[in-house]
């Protein structure tokens, strides 16, 4: 099966690339900012599915810039998964739990009111709109808190600031669940190669890592498996304020997409002491 993928250096697309069968395309070959050139760069593809691993993910820059993030998120996906609808190609892109408002306590699901917080989340919601609207074989994979050895995320930097402090204070009234990009990258293989033999299993879908917990928990396994003597101290979001709103419920319902394409949620333990082994080789 051949594969071509948007984003070559982010977390989900450098894991993508463990696979055979994939062409990414970085930004010198197909920038979101530039519709025109991703609509080439899929109509000349030698493929049998596109996946889309490229986005604006600033989500606090975002708030001032959110032309942009429209643009890259929405618009040109569009554009991308209109000509794939064209030629017949099952389009693959990735979401997040930031399309909700995070009120509640019980994991979101596929069919409920979405309600972003952020521009970020607006924009990406506004991209899901727009790859329906294609009107071709479509999975959106809403995903969060996406962590790897790759690129800029939370483990990497509790790494450095638990190597660099005794106490840190860590946001508690947050909750979902850390997301392994090498599990979503896996995931996404496993539904294109089952898209293309099966286009009525299109449609949205969630995924995350297990169990779900807060940020302040996720930091003390980061200091715990990475032997870090580091206590963490557990703040309310007020006290750690930001320039976009964030969820304070990201749980994600993964029922469906056990259901339909036999995927269940990974240990992201598991899948964090691989990054950490993979970071101590690099």
């Amino acid at each position: 099966m051949r594969m071509l993928v948007f984003g070559q250096t982010g977390q989900v697309a450098s894991e993508l690339q463990r696979f055979t069968g994939i062409t990414a395309l970085g930004r010198d070959e197909a920038d979101l900012n530039d519709a025109d050139a991703c609509i080439a760069r899929v109509r000349e593809a030698s493929a049998d599915v596109v996946i889309n691993a490229a986005a604006y993910t600033a989500v606090d820059s975002a708030e001032s810039d959110a032309a942009q993030a429209y643009r890259v998120n929405a618009e040109t996906v569009g554009s991308i998964a209109r000509v794939a609808a064209e030629r017949g190609l099952p389009f693959l892109h990735i979401s997040t739990d930031y399309v909700f408002d995070g009120t509640g306590e019980r994991p979101w699901r596929e069919v409920d009111k979405t309600a972003p917080l952020s521009v970020y989340g607006s924009s990406k919601l506004s991209g899901e709109g727009a790859v329906q609207a294609a009107g071709g074989c479509h999975a959106i994979l809403r995903t969060s808190w996406v962590i790897s050895a790759h690129g800029k995320n939370f483990v990497k930097t509790m790494l450095r600031l638990g190597a660099e402090r005794k106490v840190i204070r860590v946001v508690a009234d947050q909750t979902g669940a850390p997301t392994c990009a090498r599990d979503i990258a896996a995931t996404l293989v496993e539904m294109a190669r089952q898209l293309r033999n099966d286009p009525s299993k299109a449609g949205i879908y969630h995924y995350s890592g297990a169990p779900d917990i807060t940020w302040a928990g996720f930091a003390r396994e980061i200091f715990r498996q990475a032997d870090l003597d580091c206590r963490v101290e557990d703040i309310p979001s007020a006290a750690y304020p930001t320039v976009a709103k964030r969820p304070a419920n990201s749980r994600l319902d993964c029922g469906k997409i056990e259901m339909v394409f036999g995927v269940t949620r990974p240990d992201w333990r598991v899948g964090l002491s691989d990054i950490l082994t993979d970071l101590k080789v690099s």
